[in-house]
């Protein structure tokens, strides 16, 4: 599996396991109901998940990572 998938997996995963939270969370403790709860839901875990990009460095490819809770890009293994 190339790095750019392994990328991509790992936004679909951070994703959509933040959506999923979001969602029963927004359906316990609050009043919105209909379309709201998943809109709502999907522009928070947007907001909130960490962006994954592969990129080349130094002839070899790599995966970065940049989430707002930490300050910079880091390197992921």
């Amino acid at each position: 599996m190339s790095k750019k998938n392994k990328a991509l997996l790992c936004n679909l995963l951070s994703f959509g396991i933040l959506f999923v939270f979001i969602r029963y969370a927004l359906i316990d403790y609050t009043s919105l109901t209909g379309f709201m709860r998943p809109l709502t839901a999907f522009v928070v875990a947007t907001i909130l998940a960490p962006k994954f990009q592969a990129g080349n460095v130094g002839g070899s490819e790599k995966i970065f990572m940049k989430w707002i809770f930490l300050k910079g890009v880091k390197e992921v293994k």
